[in-house]
């Protein structure tokens, strides 16, 4: 699902990314574990094809993104989803809207979306907001937002930079059970993290230590 060989990637004459190469087949669960400013972001945005790569390759879900086309690119964010630090929540819509966008623009039908929205609603226990703007939540209930909608197309391939930054342990810990069942289910997984606790949560999954932009 992700290959990626000798990646490497700068901004400006900085140097963030270096010769990272790494492989997660289908299913497979791997956390990128490094300290802030290590390249973990920068990386996850590159695998979303919302960055390009410097030099080398990096494939993702079937597709190489440094020959990837506008039309494909569309394709591959149909297959990958994403948990962004900042969460990019539609504040002015209520927690349904946010969550079902997804499924909307895929044209799914409307009965399966409620199905499938109230069924991640109630495992990130926010089964109580559906109605609720999302400019009224609190920091850790828009980041469960985030993740929501994250998970409720089913992706063939989930990303998911800090996804627990605002929680307390209690819902860091249940949102890890989340992840892990949807791996499960066959997701394959890449969540970026500075906390060795999610880390022990999901004892089979792999870890990829990066520091100073180099997977060590």
């Amino acid at each position: 699902m992700i290959d990626v060989t000798h990646l490497s990637f700068s901004f400006g004459n900085h140097l963030v990314l270096q010769d990272v190469s790494f492989t997660l087949g289908q299913g497979e669960f791997a956390f990128l574990m490094g300290p802030s400013g290590s390249g973990k972001t920068t990386l996850l945005r590159i695998l979303h094809g919302a960055l390009p790569l410097t030099r080398g390759k990096a494939t993702v879900a079937g597709f190489e993104l440094r020959k990837i086309t506008s039309w494909n690119r569309h394709l591959l964010r149909r297959m990958v989803s994403v948990v962004f630090q900042d969460f990019k929540v539609l504040p002015h819509r209520t927690v349904f809207d946010n969550v079902a966008l997804p499924l909307f623009v895929r044209g799914t039908a409307k009965d399966i979306i409620h199905k499938r929205v109230a069924v991640v609603l109630r495992s990130l226990h926010l089964e109580d907001k559906v109605q609720v703007r999302c400019e009224e939540l609190s920091g850790g209930e828009q980041q469960r937002v985030a993740v929501a909608r994250a998970i409720v197309v089913k992706p063939k391939v989930l990303l998911a930079d800090e996804p627990t930054g605002n929680l307390d342990r209690t819902l860091a810990l249940r949102m890890m059970d989340v992840f892990r069942q949807f791996n499960r289910f066959g997701t394959t997984v890449l969540l970026a993290t500075h906390n060795p606790e999610m880390v022990a949560r999901v004892p089979e999954a792999r870890v990829l230590n990066i520091q100073e932009g180099r997977v060590v």
